[in-house]
């Protein structure tokens, strides 16, 4: 089969690897289609090394081959996968929150991923798609189950006002979790008029983009004040202390986006306002409902709304030309799919 790896930054190689076989307890994946998730252009870019394994982490696909002792799914059953590797023992398992499982691997970083023919994974981070999501729309499910647990640990209520920073995938499927999650009003900022017309179609009832953005953003927080904060935008932006200056007091900024240094904070600011500041990185199961499966709900109940974030598709053998587009937002990019078969 094929499968791709980044070799340096910016530039990828197509490898013929041999087709993986289950082993007991574990799946083979026909996958379908595989997101450019904007963690990967960290290391497209060379923020980031590139990982030793085949990259990819957003997929859907359908079920190739099952190993011994696997009953929740059978051949052709199409699937998205949750890109988690766990002990399913430790107190972070046990109790849920196994994105913090200490010996957590992630498929597409530390573990090979989903810009491949096939993958093989263990059978319980298969998540069935509903009928009404297909294999296109069903990929969304990983960076959608992102913003469900940022918008769980942000304490977002009915009635909340929310400000979304920055406007690429994870950033407007905030706004759509955000939402879901009961928020009256959701703003976001948003750099591209592309990115501001997504927003809006997504539920933003208002966007902050242009030349005076800053100013009319602090003008409107100073009017109306914001519960929480989810930023989304990481690199080496100054976004966290923007939230910190945006936010109510007492209000909650989670943060989201990866940082490619280590961003100065201004702990003054955190302490005068009691601002409550909360890290989200992946997505677990706190109750009776995993995040990954309010994912596929929030999915399910409108996909052609959620269809529309796909941008564009690549073949797997034209992956170059997909991580061009996805880095280069003036071709209108949000969310770019790998699409193997």
């Amino acid at each position: 089969m094929l499968a791709a790896y980044c070799t340096e930054a910016h530039k990828f190689e197509l490898r013929d690897v041999a087709r993986p076989v289950p082993a007991a307890g574990e799946v083979v994946i026909r996958v379908r289609s595989s997101g450019i998730c904007g963690s990967d252009l960290h290391f497209y870019h060379g923020g980031f090394p590139p990982p030793a394994f085949c990259p990819g982490h957003e997929m859907s696909g359908e079920v190739a081959d099952i190993g011994p002792g696997v009953t929740a799914v059978k051949p052709g059953d199409r699937v998205a996968v949750e890109p988690q590797l766990v002990c399913r023992e430790c107190w972070a398992c046990r109790t849920g929150d196994y994105q913090l499982c200490p010996r957590l691997r992630i498929l597409g970083q530390t573990a090979d991923g989903g810009f491949a023919e096939y993958l093989r994974v263990p059978d319980y981070t298969l998540f069935a798609l509903p009928d009404a999501v297909d294999l296109e729309v069903g990929a969304l499910t990983e960076p959608l189950a992102v913003t469900v647990h940022a918008a769980r640990l942000a304490n977002i209520r009915i009635g909340d006002r929310v400000l979304v920073l920055g406007a690429g995938t994870i950033g407007l499927l905030a706004v759509a979790a955000a939402r879901a999650a009961g928020a009256t009003d959701v703003w976001i900022t948003a750099r591209h008029p592309h990115q501001r017309v997504a927003a809006t179609a997504l539920g933003a009832t208002r966007v902050f983009g242009g030349p005076n953005a800053d100013d009319a953003l602090a003008d409107a927080a100073r009017a109306n004040p914001v519960d929480a904060i989810i930023e989304t935008v990481g690199g080496t932006a100054d976004t966290i202390n923007d939230a910190l200056r945006l936010v109510r007091p007492a209000g909650t900024v989670a943060v989201l986006g990866v940082f490619t240094t280590s961003p100065s904070i201004n702990a003054v600011l955190l302490l005068l306002r009691e601002v409550r500041m909360v890290g989200s990185m992946t997505y677990g199961r706190p109750g009776p409902r995993a995040d990954f499966g309010i994912a596929l709900q929030l999915l399910a109940a409108e996909p052609e709304k959620f269809r529309t974030l796909i941008t564009h598709r690549f073949a797997l053998t034209d992956i170059a030309r997909g991580f061009e587009t996805a880095a280069d937002k003036r071709s209108g990019s949000i969310k770019v799919a790998i699409q193997p078969a």
